[in-house]
């Protein structure tokens, strides 16, 4: 019988897997968006949510190569509930996954995964981290490619097209979502 874990037992399986601090803190902000856009569009469902952002780079530490594939095979090694699988895998179609996000809380995962990189990169970066940081110096940060390299702006803009959001609109929302 296939179960989906709570977001502590989600930690924890992460935490089996990855040991490098950036990998940990970037599956708890994911994690934690993630719940904060649960609370808006699909209330009661946030543990759901942050499990599913908690899981979503189980095996980048270990396999980078095999992301999202490996992540498929563990999880369902653990029997974990396929709806959770399927989210896990889609956030990173077109890259790694060639399964398409389709539920909203799958394109929400697909389009905040890289921003989350790309607005804390940015925080590091000023005095204040994310305390006052507005949207108009994000987009700058945006446009500079070298910035925060890693970060795939082509994913950013797909997903919040995806979600039928402005740019500018997921950037606040996601701001915020980490300042929370």
């Amino acid at each position: 019988m296939s179960y989906i874990p709570t977001p502590e037992q989600a930690r924890e399986l992460v935490a089996q897997y990855n040991s490098e601090p950036f990998h940990l803190e970037h599956a708890e902000t994911v994690s934690k968006v993630l719940g904060v856009f649960a609370a808006e569009f699909d209330p009661g469902m946030e543990d759901y949510w942050r499990t599913v952002g908690m899981l979503h780079d189980i095996d980048f530490e270990r396999w980078p190569d095999q992301h999202c594939t490996k992540a498929a095979e563990l999880l369902a090694g653990l029997d974990v509930d396929e709806s959770v699988i399927r989210a896990v895998v889609s956030h990173g179609y077109g890259l790694c996954s060639d399964v398409a996000p389709e539920r909203y809380m799958e394109k929400v995962l697909y389009a905040v995964d890289e921003l989350t990189g790309l607005i804390g990169a940015a925080a590091r970066m000023r005095p204040t981290g994310l305390a006052d940081m507005e949207v108009k110096s994000l987009k700058k940060k945006f446009k500079d490619k070298k910035f925060a390299a890693g970060c795939s702006r082509d994913v950013i803009t797909s997903g919040a097209e995806m979600l039928g959001m402005p740019l500018d609109e997921l950037m606040e929302r996601t701001i915020c979502a980490m300042r929370a």
